[in-house]
């Protein structure tokens, strides 16, 4: 990988020409209607990739193709270089523990405490405990959320209980984050500190991601911003800098459009604009 500095000052890597998601000709139906209709992309290590549309044009149903969850009805989906839908129930395991997941609900267990929250794939693999303690410090020192490990969500607001989600899914190094509206049902403010931490995690860890959004101003803000280490903020970025971040638009189960947020900024198609207008 090649290495760039961003505006801010910060050395960052720029994304690598290695495919890490493939979708080809995807197709799936549920009760004679096909919900994704001939679905193809691909994301690159290192890469976001936006994903917009109307409720019921398919998004999260990408983000569980890809985990292997559900099984195309045509096409191919390949993730890491193997088939997913050809590949064994076992195999699959393997292949999640490589992937982080940020669903919009936070699914936290109500009866465990955060720490337990967040260190839950590590108990289930049997990691020493003192090296649990000190993973689930530290993926919630980089959400800012270091003080709540004994409180359990209940005691939290929505937007931490968010960010415990995204610790939860990062603590594992995970080489691809899939996030199913991680503001969804937040307001501006709190989302905006949510994106922030995409960015941070974007920025810091070279994670490949999927987003599903139905807010705009996310993904441009996702597409238009870096991190910057001295003030743990989010920046613009300057016109030079990749940030690695491009949108796919989904308009009854096809894909209409996949770019930049420059291309998407400058498309004729009536339809797009009207959509993010």
């Amino acid at each position: 990988m090649s290495t760039i500095v961003s505006s801010a000052g910060m050395v960052e890597l720029a994304a690598g020409n290695e495919l890490v998601i493939e979708f080809k000709d995807v197709e799936l139906g549920f009760d004679q209607h096909l919900v994704l209709r001939g679905v193809s992309f691909v994301l690159h290590r290192g890469e976001t990739k936006i994903l917009f549309g109307v409720a019921g044009s398919g998004k999260s149903l990408i983000l569980k193709l890809a985990l292997g969850l559900l099984k195309p009805d045509a096409g191919t989906i390949t993730v890491f270089g193997q088939e997913v839908s050809s590949m064994r129930e076992e195999d699959l395991f393997e292949l999640r523990r490589r992937i982080g997941i940020v669903f919009q609900e936070s699914a936290l267990f109500d009866s465990l405490t955060v720490e337990e929250n967040v260190g839950f794939r590590l108990i289930e693999e049997h990691t020493p405990p003192e090296e649990i303690r000190q993973r689930v410090e530290e993926a919630l020192s980089f959400v800012e959320l270091q003080h709540t490990m004994e409180k359990y969500p209940a005691q939290l607001s929505g937007g931490m209980r968010r960010r415990v989600a995204i610790a939860r899914a990062i603590i594992t190094h995970p080489e691809i984050v899939l996030y199913d509206s991680p503001t969804g049902g937040l307001d501006p403010i709190t989302s905006t500190t949510i994106v922030e931490l995409l960015v941070k995690q974007r920025d810091v860890f070279q994670t490949a991601s999927l987003m599903v959004t139905h807010r705009l101003q996310d993904g441009f803000a996702m597409a238009t911003h870096t991190y910057d280490k001295a003030s743990n903020h989010m920046v613009p970025a300057s016109a030079e800098v990749n940030t690695n971040t491009s949108f796919l638009i989904l308009r009854d189960g096809k894909v209409i459009f996949d770019g930049t947020a420059h291309e998407l900024r400058g498309t004729d198609d009536e339809y797009i604009k009207e959509y993010i207008s």
